[in-house]
C-alpha cells in the first residue's frame, strides 16, 4: 500500500508544479484619466460643495489622495507631455506654445512614451481623448505607440477642430456635446476586448476647457452652472470605467489614476490656493490625483506628500516590471511606495516652470517663488531690482497653504538653498551648451 502511494505521489506532484509554473504571472493593468483644467477644488473629496463627484469621491475613499500633486506645467501641451515621458517638459522642447495647427510644437519621435516603453512587454494600449502633443498627422498618437486613437488631436477651441479614428478623420464639425459620452463608451469597449491581456488605457478628456458644451442627459444637473455640469459628466465617465473593472474582475488587476493637466482657467476653482491656470502659483499648477488599485492601496490613504506627474511614468513601468530607459534623463521618480503605504515623496526638490523658466520650487513643506507676470513691473522676484531681491518669495505651505505671507527673512538660509535649487537647475536645464546632451544619462 505504502508503495503504491509513493508512486502515485511521485506521478502527480511533477503534474502539480507543472501545472504551478504554467501558470503566467498576471501584469498590472493601467489607466490613466486626466481632465483639461480641471481646478484642485472642484472636486467634492478636494472641498467642492456646488459640484457632484460621487465616484471620485468613493474612488478616493477606496484609495488614495495626494494633496500636493503638481502637474509638470502650467499649460496644456507641456503638462502632458511631462506626464507620458517622465521628463520635465523643458527637456522636450515644447514649453514654446502650447500644439496648435498653426505652429510645429510636438513630442519628437525620438522621445519615448509611456504606451511605447510598455508596448515591448505585451501592453495594449488606447488613447480615447484630446492629444495634443501635436496637430499633425504625423505627430499622432499613432506614432508614439498607441494601437487605438479616438479623439482629438488639439484644444477645442482651435480649429480645425476634428474626430479622429485613428489616423482618418469620422466627424467635422465635431459634436462636442457628447464627446466625454464617446470617449468613455471607447474606454469600456477597449477593457472588454482586452480583458484577458495587460493594457494601458489613458483618457485625456476634452473638458472642462472652454468652450464647454455637454449633452442633454448632464445638463442643468449642477449646482455650478454649465461647468459643474460637464465636471459631473466627467465624474459619471470615471464611474463607468470603475463599474466595467468590477464587472470583469479586473480592479484587483488594475490600476486606475485621475487627475488634472494643470490648474482651472476662467471658471473652477484652485481650492484654497493662489491664482490659476498659466501661473507659477499654486493654483496653476497644483492639482487633483486620486488612485485607486484593489487589494494594493489601503482604503483612504492621505499623502501630503509633494510628488508631480512626471512621477507616472516610472512609477507605471515599476509596477510593469519594466526597465526605465537608460539613454536619457528620467526626472521622475517612482511613487508606488508613497500609494501603497504612505511612504515619503522620493523628491528632494520639484521644479515649476513657466516657459523655459523655472519659476518655482517646492522641497518639503517650502515653496521658493521667483517668477510671476501678475501686476509685476518685474516678473523675477530674484532679479536685482525687485523689492523680493535676492531670492524672491519663501512660503511654508504646511503653515500657509494659499501662498500668503513670505518668510524670506525669517527662513533666509532655507530661501538661500532654495535658490540655489532653481540656479543650478536653470542652468541643467536651459544652458545652449548642454542642450544637446539633454537626452544623456
Amino acid at each position: 500500500m505504502k508503495k503504491i502511494l509513493i508512486y502515485c505521489l511521485s506521478a502527480f506532484i511533477p503534474n502539480l508544479l507543472n501545472i504551478v509554473y504554467a501558470q503566467p504571472t498576471q501584469k498590472t493593468n493601467f489607466i490613466v484619466i486626466m481632465a483639461d483644467d480641471l481646478g484642485y477644488g472642484d472636486i467634492g473629496v478636494y472641498g467642492s460643495e456646488l459640484i457632484k463627484t460621487p465616484n471620485l469621491d468613493q474612488m478616493a475613499q477606496r484609495g488614495a489622495r495626494l494633496n500636493s500633486f503638481y502637474s509638470s506645467a502650467n499649460v496644456c501641451t507641456a503638462s502632458r507631455g511631462g506626464l507620458l515621458t517622465g521628463r520635465y517638459p523643458i527637456r522636450l522642447d515644447i514649453v514654446s506654445d502650447v500644439a496648435r495647427p498653426t505652429n510645429n510644437v510636438h513630442l519628437a519621435d525620438d522621445e519615448l512614451s509611456l504606451a511605447e516603453a510598455l508596448k515591448p512587454d505585451g501592453y495594449q494600449t488606447a488613447l480615447f481623448g484630446k492629444w495634443h502633443l501635436g496637430s499633425r498627422l504625423e505627430w499622432s498618437p499613432i506614432t508614439q505607440g498607441f494601437d487605438e486613437f479616438f479623439g482629438v488631436l488639439h484644444s477645442n477651441d482651435m480649429t480645425p477642430f476634428e474626430l479622429y479614428r485613428q489616423n482618418a478623420v469620422i466627424e467635422t464639425p465635431v459634436d462636442q456635446s457628447t464627446l466625454t459620452e464617446r470617449y468613455t463608451r471607447e474606454a469600456v469597449r477597449f477593457i472588454e476586448t482586452n480583458q484577458d491581456e495587460p493594457f494601458f488605457l489613458y483618457m485625456p478628456h476634452t473638458f472642462p476647457h472652454v468652450p464647454l458644451y455637454v449633452s442633454n442627459q448632464f445638463s442643468g444637473q449642477s449646482d455650478a452652472g454649465l461647468y459643474g455640469d460637464i465636471v459631473e459628466t466627467i465624474d459619471w465617465s470615471v464611474g463607468e470605467v470603475l463599474r466595467t473593472l468590477e464587472r470583469l474582475n479586473l480592479s484587483e488587476s488594475t490600476l486606475v489614476i485621475f487627475t488634472s493637466d494643470n490648474g482651472p482657467w476662467f471658471e473652477g476653482s484652485p481650492g484654497p490656493y493662489r491664482d490659476r491656470k498659466g501661473s507659477s502659483w499654486e493654483g496653476g499648477q497644483r492639482v487633483p490625483f486620486i488612485a485607486q488599485w484593489q487589494d494594493h492601496i489601503p482604503h483612504g490613504l492621505v499623502s501630503d506628500e509633494p510628488a508631480m506627474n512626471i512621477d507616472i511614468f516610472p512609477t507605471l513601468l515599476n509596477l510593469a516590471g519594466v526597465e526605465l530607459p537608460s539613454d536619457r534623463n528620467i526626472d521622475g521618480k517612482d511613487i508606488s511606495s508613497l500609494l501603497t503605504n504612505g511612504a515619503s515623496s522620493p523628491h528632494d526638490v520639484l521644479f515649476l516652470f513657466d516657459r523655459n523658466r523655472i519659476a518655482g520650487v517646492r522641497s518639503g513643506q517650502w515653496k521658493l517663488v521667483v517668477e510671476s507676470h501678475y501686476r509685476a513691473a518685474v516678473p523675477s522676484f530674484d532679479n536685482a531690482n525687485s523689492y523680493y531681491a535676492p531670492y524672491g518669495l519663501l512660503f511654508d505651505l504646511k503653515r500657509d497653504p494659499s501662498e500668503t505671507y513670505s518668510y524670506t527673512r525669517e527662513q533666509s538660509e532655507k530661501a538661500a538653498e532654495l535658490h540655489n535649487y532653481i540656479i543650478d537647475g536653470q542652468e541643467r536645464f536651459s544652458s545652449t551648451v548642454l542642450k544637446n546632451m539633454w537626452n544623456r544619462p
